[in-house]
């Protein structure tokens, strides 16, 4: 059995080695040649898979260690009896903790306190839904926007896209990259939405690249339509366009789900279902070894800080992503080195936090957030 694999899914190489032979390769330069006698690639975000790259191959399934899987042109490998497997929810957490160090930032450049704005959250899935209670944690008003869930689900507490844009202040997007049909999300943020929102609106986008027209953007911006904007994630990524960088309240390269625990949940979960189908007996395979962060304890002062406060100090401990945005601004052209090379980010559980004075309210919130309260 022959598997090839991107030489960036952490935690893989020396897991697979007694089972199969295993060849690593740069995801963006995996080729046809390298899979003419492969059983299984497993992939990130950077390997295109459709016909081009599978015809002839032996490729029988393919695990992608992302949540997204627009880079695998599913219905192909389908028809061609490919089976293939992604990872939902695997950074599930950590573009919670993005988003959170994100709204303490905006919160910074625009003078204003949290509570005081109105999120709106497109997109409920694995990972708008935890933004949605931690949002509700820090006291914002949140509003929740998902019409493929409520058709199938028929859930209540949702309201309508055209109804999210007149309440909120704020909107986050966490939708996949649907092209066409009902459900479409390429260029969702087009100059039709911009012209609906609220003026000052903030838009954030860490979802994909292509759910924002980027045009609409920059003209939206600078006609004061909307106040600012996030992007982690860009079209024509590596090749992202400078002009609306430099017009971001921040510019990250798409890490938002780069925490070394949503890695590791991520190539566990692709471990898992190629195990499943090849019969291998790594089922129940974990990551081990996740590095611990270089100040696990957070000892806060509580005196004289508001809650809010209090829990931004233990965000940022965690997270400060103002340093992302700095890194990718110094040289644009690192977009995939920054990547690549992403140092090592652990989430909110990976942290105890150390109390002292009255802070009981922002413990109880912390502790809600995940972080371990003493």
């Amino acid at each position: 059995m022959k598997v090839v694999a991107d030489d960036k899914i952490p935690f893989l190489k020396g897991v697979l080695e007694p089972f199969a032979d295993i060849v690593y390769v740069n995801g963006s330069k995996i080729s046809s040649d390298h899979l003419r006698d492969a059983d299984a690639l497993l992939i990130r975000t950077r390997t295109i898979c459709n016909e081009a790259l599978l015809k002839g191959s032996g490729v029988k399934f393919i695990g992608t260690a992302t949540i997204g899987h627009d880079h695998i042109d599913t219905a192909w490998c389908e028809s061609n009896g490919i089976t293939w497997k992604n990872a939902p929810g695997c950074n599930a957490w950590s573009v919670r903790q993005y988003i959170t160090s994100t709204l303490f930032n905006l919160a910074a450049i625009h003078q204003f306190d949290l509570s005081d704005r109105v999120l709106g959250v497109v997109g409920v899935g694995n990972v708008g839904s935890k933004i949605v209670r931690t949002a509700e944690l820090m006291g914002m008003r949140v509003y929740l926007c998902d019409p493929p869930k409520v058709r199938e689900t028929g859930a209540c507490g949702f309201i309508s896209l055209k109804g999210i844009l007149r309440e909120c202040d704020i909107l986050t997007f966490h939708v996949p990259l649907n092209r066409d049909g009902e459900d479409k999300t390429w260029h969702m943020v087009d100059a039709g939405l911009l012209s609906s929102v609220n003026p000052g609106t903030i838009i954030i986008n860490s979802s994909r690249g292509e759910v924002a027209d980027g045009t609409a953007l920059k003209a939206a911006l600078k006609s004061g339509k909307i106040s600012g904007f996030v992007l982690d994630v860009w079209e024509n990524e590596p090749d992202i366009d400078l002009e609306l960088m430099a017009l971001c309240d921040q510019a990250t390269p798409h890490i938002a789900g780069y925490s070394v625990d949503g890695k590791a949940t991520g190539t566990a979960m692709i471990i898992h279902e190629l195990s499943r189908y090849f019969n291998l007996p790594l089922e129940k395979w974990e990551a081990t070894g996740l590095p611990e962060p270089d100040e696990p304890v957070i000892h806060i002062d509580c005196t004289g800080l508001q809650t809010h406060e209090i829990i931004r100090k233990a965000v940022w401990h965690t997270y400060d992503v103002k340093a992302d945005d700095t890194r990718l601004r110094s040289d644009p052209a690192l977009f995939e080195k920054l990547r690549g090379d992403y140092p090592p980010r652990r989430e909110f559980g990976a942290f105890t936090v150390k109390l002292s004075g009255p802070g009981s309210a922002a413990g109880m919130i912390l502790r809600k957030m995940g972080f371990i309260v003493i």
